[in-house]
């Protein structure tokens, strides 16, 4: 046992709970991190550690380990049973060891009669926030009410850590000591340019958040813009700064299901991105039956979402299902490619975007506890210990490859002819830099 106790270790408790430590983590290779217990006894390292782990509660161990998942773990953290202090980035490798050991009977046996020696757990948790939703799952109205749940926090949350544009996706960084602002700025261009917009074309997006995408497409691009959003807030904000940018004329934004949009209308191009994880798996035929007939022949659709690697089977509920993106779906992205073309698009073009996402997401979580403070008081503590613990365990994810990105563009062929150029070299060129009043990407 590799105890460093800032005082005398006085409670059987603390002794039982460093014994069950060392055992639970006795072939965990990394030791950069340490154990704060509730009377202030350390486990593990006491030189630099990157993160401390600090368990506020006698009952804590027992309860997270009982019957250790993705979930319990996680709400025992946004419920402040314990915290975790310094780098959570780090910490996600010790989350990761825990949830795929693999032990022998006899090893089992031991933790067990360990774990049965803690104290049970006497701190009731915070009124605990799991969403029910009401409804059969991806109706019309239960997708309403999970857009709401995510999507409808106050801007003023948002705006703490995304970039000055309010773009909620994906950014496209050039290295990975860029800055966010310009990364999400070429992510907006290099879109366009992989959509060939044009002067007076036509385009739908599908999802458009705060209208960052239809602003920076109107006003670079000469085009003419439709977004959707079945939030409310996020629709109020994207028309206020279309009025503030002189585009409202060219551009507008309506509250609406994809389902619901008019289809006597079609459209040059269609984009969606970071929309398509709320789709849900039985109504991706629907979902690009409705693109395909929005979409003039000779039409492209890029399609921007996130996959599971076809590869990754997760042990038990999730923990971002439940707290942060209710009845959202991720699925491996041969499943969507499948559907797409049983749908009748053409796949021209797959990107892989997951290093980005992983460099985006760094930006995000240290921006967010940056804010910490105010984001408690815009929010509240557990909405921000969600957000900290989902952005952190998203890293993982992605820097892992459980979890993948996609950009996938699909053309509607006329007769076989496809309108494309035979090369890509237009998508990396920048014009950029041509655009008056804009810098060089």
């Amino acid at each position: 046992m590799q105890l460093l106790a800032k005082s005398v270790l006085r409670s059987t408790p603390s002794l039982q709970s460093a014994e069950f430590l060392d055992a639970l983590l006795k072939n965990y290779p990394k030791r950069d991190f340490q154990v704060r217990l509730w009377d202030h006894t350390i486990w593990g390292t006491g030189q630099h550690p990157r993160y401390t782990l600090v368990v506020k509660h006698p009952g804590t161990l027992r309860s997270m380990f009982s019957a250790p998942n993705e979930l319990n773990l996680g709400e025992a953290y946004i419920y402040d049973d314990f915290d975790i202090e310094g780098d959570i980035e780090a910490a996600f490798d010790l989350a990761t060891y825990l949830l795929g050991q693999e032990r022998s009977l006899e090893e089992s046996l031991d933790l067990g009669k360990r774990l049965e020696k803690l104290p049970k757990g006497d701190h009731p948790q915070a009124s605990v926030r799991r969403v029910e939703f009401g409804g059969r799952l991806h109706s019309k109205e239960r997708d309403r009410q999970a857009i709401h749940y995510h999507y409808d926090l106050p801007t003023e949350f948002y705006s703490l850590w995304l970039d000055p544009a309010m773009v909620y996706s994906c950014a496209y960084f050039s290295n990975p000591d860029e800055d966010l602002e310009s990364a999400q700025i070429r992510k907006l261009d290099y879109i366009c340019r992989k959509l060939r917009l044009k002067p007076g074309e036509r385009l739908l997006d599908i999802g458009c958040g705060w209208g960052s995408l239809i602003l920076h497409a109107a006003s670079h691009y000469g085009v003419e813009c439709v977004g959707i959003t079945l939030s409310v807030s996020q629709a109020e904000v994207a028309r206020e700064r279309l009025r503030s940018a002189a585009l409202s004329g060219r551009c507008r934004v309506e509250v609406s299901d994809y389902r619901d949009i008019d289809h006597d209308l079609q459209y040059d191009k269609i984009v969606s991105v970071g929309m398509f994880e709320h789709v849900g798996e039985t109504l991706l035929p629907e979902y690009f039956r409705v693109a395909w007939n929005l979409l003039r022949p000779g039409g492209v659709f890029l399609n921007q979402g996130i996959a599971y690697s076809a590869t990754y089977h997760r042990r038990g509920p999730s923990f971002t299902d439940r707290y942060v993106f209710p009845d959202g779906e991720l699925l491996p992205i041969s499943t969507s490619l499948r559907e797409a073309e049983l749908g009748g698009f053409e796949l021209r073009d797959v990107e892989s975007l997951r290093e980005h996402y992983a460099l985006t997401l760094h930006h995000w979580l240290q921006r967010l506890e940056a804010h910490q403070d105010e984001a408690r008081r815009i929010t509240d503590d557990t909405t921000y210990r969600i957000w900290r613990l989902y952005m952190a365990g998203s890293i993982n994810a992605f820097r892992s490859g459980r979890l993948n990105i996609y950009q996938s563009l699909f053309s509607k062929s006329l007769h076989g002819h496809s309108g494309l150029p035979l090369m890509r070299a237009d998508w990396y060129h920048s014009l950029w830099s041509e655009k008056k009043g804009a810098r060089t990407l």
